[in-house]
């Protein structure tokens, strides 16, 4: 089947019904659930009081939002402006020296947010991992690198680590986690990319700009060596020139965040997504449906902090003449494990130095098994050992190979043969549709577990797939495969649009019609 099938309107028309009236009616269950048990006490910790002319309370579970957008919003809007004008005046002043001044100002904002000695411990892991990395030995300089993250991931070397940074703030943990977690990220691609260099080695000068770009520096997301390297290299662009309505571009990425920033504000009013999953005995009380809501919102609602996130960064990093990772895909959008990432970044580094480099085409079953084992690995050690992250990774791990086994045996014979002889293309793209739908909640389920709890995901897989049987479950599949069908015929019509169909010849048409 081809990408370009298409399905009849009517159809399609029929798919667009059925996933909004079931989106509403699942939200309207949210909605009423938020509003009926809002003084209970299981939500006290995490719903307090909100915007006052709502007259709702908000939900503050994730500490991550609230960091960013309320508690301490100024501090890191103060350090993205100031690097943002700092670096355009001395850029203007000095365009072929940017990323030393952007080193400069970042190496300064990090010794007077944590003190010298964390930025200390920084520079001793940039020059470890420097050394090793002029021995040009991937593997070397792999076993370098994940020895120095587990320093940061496991007892009792973090605690002894973390005893370098200084002052007792709100946000110190963070910022120690994350500035040290994505430096090891950064210097490893350093090494990798230096064994990669024919000729000579990269200076430690170059590791340093790299690291210590501050918008990427505590929150991410990484951006590979190869590429920073490329894009602050004097050569690329001196004159520091912009594309034709680049800056509209800019400007208007950066009013679609502010905008959902202030429309997942309002949803938190309305909506408390993060915090009923914590209380099992309400949730107990839901229906089949409002649980199923609830886990996909979740994953929704985490897709859209991740793109806000990393998109306010990307903001920061497009105006100072870079082509910063892109945000992940949407979870709406995914039907395959191939694609689901929350971080772009983090998702290019693991694709380019892991599985990529261990599966090559991704055809071989048994290469396959060994580059997701690999890839997985790290992301284990990189997210933190611990019971979730192992059946989280587990989980996804299987469900990547899994659909390279069932890909590989429906592309055999008789199955291949009935496809191609049998079937229309159309009816090729339904049956296609409902496994789609059956991986698309697998995505959903194995991944609920890591943002909420394991019981939260236990309970939603059970009341689907066992007590739920066969109406509940059978009616959220169709719905998911109403939603897949529509995901298809989106990347139907940008096919078409990045590779058109020949148009055949006025002459040819007129000799057919003689």
């Amino acid at each position: 089947m081809g990408i370009k099938t298409a399905l009849p309107k009517t159809e399609l028309y029929l798919y667009t019904a059925v996933l909004s009236l079931a989106l509403l009616w699942a939200g309207s269950w949210i909605i009423e659930t938020s509003s009926e048990n809002v003084n209970r006490k299981a939500f006290r910790e995490n719903v307090k009081p909100g915007w006052h002319y709502f007259g709702r309370k908000m939900d503050v579970s994730d500490f991550e939002w609230v960091m960013w957008f309320t508690t301490f919003r100024n501090h890191i809007l103060f350090a993205l402006s100031g690097h943002v004008i700092f670096a355009k005046i001395c850029s203007m002043l000095s365009p072929k020296n940017r990323s030393l001044i952007y080193m400069l100002y970042g190496s300064l904002a990090v010794l007077i947010t944590m003190g010298w000695t964390y930025l200390t411990l920084i520079l001793s892991h940039c020059v470890i991992l420097y050394s090793v990395a002029l021995v040009k030995r991937k593997w070397l300089c792999f076993v370098a690198g994940l020895t120095s993250l587990a320093t940061f991931k496991m007892e009792p070397f973090n605690t002894w680590q973390e005893g370098f940074a200084t002052g007792s703030f709100d946000l110190q943990d963070i910022l120690f986690y994350g500035g040290c977690g994505f430096s090891i990220m950064r210097c490893m691609s350093f090494a990798l990319e230096n064994c990669e260099k024919k000729d000579g080695n990269y200076s430690f000068l170059d590791l340093i700009k790299y690291n210590f770009y501050l918008p990427f520096f505590f929150f991410g997301p990484v951006m590979t060596f190869d590429r920073f390297h490329e894009q602050v290299s004097p050569a690329n662009n001196p004159n520091l020139t912009r594309k034709e309505r680049e800056m509209w571009n800019i400007t208007i990425h950066a009013l679609v965040h502010l905008g959902a920033i202030l429309v997942v504000d309002v949803f938190f009013h309305f909506l408390y997504i993060l915090t009923i999953p914590n209380d099992l005995k309400l949730l107990k009380q839901l229906s089949d449906w409002s649980l199923a809501g609830l886990a996909y919102s979740n994953l929704v609602y985490d897709w859209v902090k991740s793109a806000v996130l990393f998109g306010v960064i990307n903001t920061v990093s497009r105006l100072d003449h870079l082509d910063p990772p892109q945000p992940p895909k949407c979870i709406t959008m995914l039907y395959v494990f191939a694609e689901t990432h929350f971080d772009r970044g983090i998702n290019d580094w693991l694709c380019k130095y892991v599985y990529d480099y261990i599966g090559e085409n991704h055809d071989a079953i048994f290469k396959e098994l060994l580059a997701t084992i690999c890839t997985f690995a790290v992301t284990t050690l990189w997210l933190g050992p611990c019971e979730l992250v192992y059946i989280w990774s587990f989980f996804n791990c299987f469900g990547l190979n899994f659909e390279l086994w069932v890909a590989k045996l429906f592309s055999l014979p008789p199955f291949s043969t009935i496809e191609r002889n049998l079937m229309s293309e159309a009816m090729s793209r339904r049956i296609r549709g409902l496994f789609n739908a059956v991986n698309f909640w697998q995505i959903v389920l194995y991944n609920v577990l890591a943002l909420n709890s394991l019981d939260f995901a236990q309970l939603v897989t059970k009341r689907l797939l066992l007590k739920g049987f066969p109406l509940s479950t059978l009616s959220v599949l169709f719905v998911t495969y109403c939603g897949v069908q529509l995901i298809k015929e989106r990347e139907r019509k940008q096919a078409l649009l990045d590779d058109p169909e020949p148009v055949p010849p006025i002459e040819a048409s007129k000799q057919k019609a003689e």
